[in-house]
C-alpha cells in the first residue's frame, strides 16, 4: 500500500473549506462538482453544484474532501486508503469490512476502482486503486 489520506467529508461547504485550507497551506487545488463529473446523472438535481471530489496537492501533502460523505454529522472523516493494485485493494476492502458495513462495493470509478466500508470500530475508509493496476 502507497498511503493512507484522510478524506474530508462536508455538507456543502466543500469548496468554501478547500479553498480556505489551499489559502493556508497553498498547493494545487482541484475541485470537481457532481454536475461536472462522468456521474451526474446517477445523483438528484439539489446535489449537482456539490463538490464530488477535491484536492489539495503540494509535494507529499495530500488533502482530500467532498460534499458527498456518508457521514452522519460529528464523524465527518474518513480514511482514505490508495491501494497499489486492485488485487490489494479486494483484500484490504474484505479484511477491514469484516464484522462492520460494506458501504459500497468495488467498482470503477473514473481511472481506477473504488470502494468503500466502515469498520467494526465505526471508522469509514475510501479504499482506492489506479487504472493500470490489478
Amino acid at each position: 500500500m502507497s498511503q493512507i489520506n484522510v478524506y474530508l467529508n462536508f455538507d456543502g461547504k466543500c469548496a468554501e473549506a478547500m479553498k480556505f485550507y489551499q489559502s493556508c497551506l497553498g498547493g494545487e487545488l482541484t475541485l470537481q462538482t457532481v454536475k461536472d463529473s462522468p456521474m451526474a446523472n446517477d445523483w438528484p438535481a439539489f446535489k449537482q453544484d456539490h463538490v464530488l471530489h477535491a484536492s489539495i496537492t503540494k509535494g507529499p501533502l495530500l488533502l482530500l474532501a467532498s460534499d458527498m460523505g456518508e457521514n452522519p454529522a460529528g464523524n465527518n472523516i474518513s480514511i482514505s486508503l490508495t491501494c497499489d493494485t486492485g488485487e490489494q485493494l479486494e483484500e484490504a476492502f474484505e479484511k477491514l469490512s469484516a464484522g462492520g458495513e460494506r458501504t459500497r462495493p468495488v467498482h470503477d470509478f473514473f481511472a481506477g476502482k473504488i470502494a468503500a466500508l466502515k469498520d467494526k470500530y465505526g471508522f469509514y475508509w475510501i479504499l482506492y486503486s489506479h487504472n493500470g493496476q490489478q
